[in-house]
């Protein structure tokens, strides 16, 4: 295994399952320190056992202004700085035009656009020179996904966010980019199913559309997310990198 992020401090949002606990995992592996946070207490706390023997879990909810402020209190006093923030928090529901209520959309921004945006914010002074900053888009935001266009609109909100940051952040020479993933399999997207399609019915549906013909995996995304974080992404900046099997390409 390499060490291509040895010494590197680093925060992964919603790192306590699915992408972003693959990510954390895989961070620390390389040579990270990592702080991960999640909402639930239990979960983070597994997750934290899994990732290695020195990360740091911190329950906060990215949409709460005020945990953000723990976050990065937390971040100060124990290492100071951060070389890589990963915006990963998010989520969504299926809900067809006609049935979206105001709670669906609010909790949907809130989380995903909302919680991106003062995740960065709040965290730009711990920010080194020349840092990485990754944020967690979806295919969604590029598809028109039947029952899914406020979750899609909120992805495509981070796209927006990636190249107006990537110039906002220029003389810091601080790098922007997304990950947009298509159906990988985690908790997230086995929670779409429902009573009327099955899991199995489901997953079917999505891998019809990917031409490498199956689900991806948390830590193919991951390794995509190492390559962003490291020096050998040192010229990559402001784009939209796929990790969907081919699902959004073609």
């Amino acid at each position: 295994m390499s060490v291509k992020l040895d010494g590197m401090i680093a925060l992964v949002t919603g790192g306590n399952s699915g992408i972003g606990l693959a990510i954390a995992k895989r961070f620390a592996r390389e040579g990270a320190f990592v702080f991960i946070t999640g909402r639930r207490k239990n979960e983070l706390e597994k997750a934290a056992k899994l990732i290695g023997p020195e990360p740091a879990a911190i329950q906060a909810d990215v949409s709460n202004l005020s945990d953000l402020d723990r976050v990065y209190e937390e971040i100060r006093s124990r290492k100071g700085r951060l070389d890589i923030l990963v915006a990963n928090a998010g989520g969504g529901t299926f809900a067809p035009l006609g049935a979206i209520t105001e709670g669906h959309y609010d909790q949907t921004f809130d989380i995903n656009v909302k919680g991106s945006l003062f995740t960065v914010q709040k965290l730009l002074p711990l920010l080194s020179e020349g840092a990485s900053i990754i944020l967690t888009g979806s295919t969604a935001g590029s598809e028109g996904i039947a029952a899914f266009g406020v979750y899609a609109a909120t992805k495509a909100a981070i796209r927006s966010f990636a190249r107006s940051w990537a110039t906002d952040l220029k003389e810091r020479k601080i790098r922007v980019n997304v990950i947009s993933p298509g159906p990988i399999e985690t908790p997230g997207l086995a929670a779409l199913a429902s009573d009327d399609v099955s899991r199995e019915k489901l997953y079917a549906a999505f891998v019809e559309q990917i031409p490498l013909g199956g689900l991806g995996q948390p830590d193919e995304v991951a390794k995509v997310a190492s390559f962003l974080a490291s020096d050998d992404a040192s010229f990559v900046n402001g784009i939209e990198l796929f990790v969907d099997g081919g699902a959004a390409q073609v």
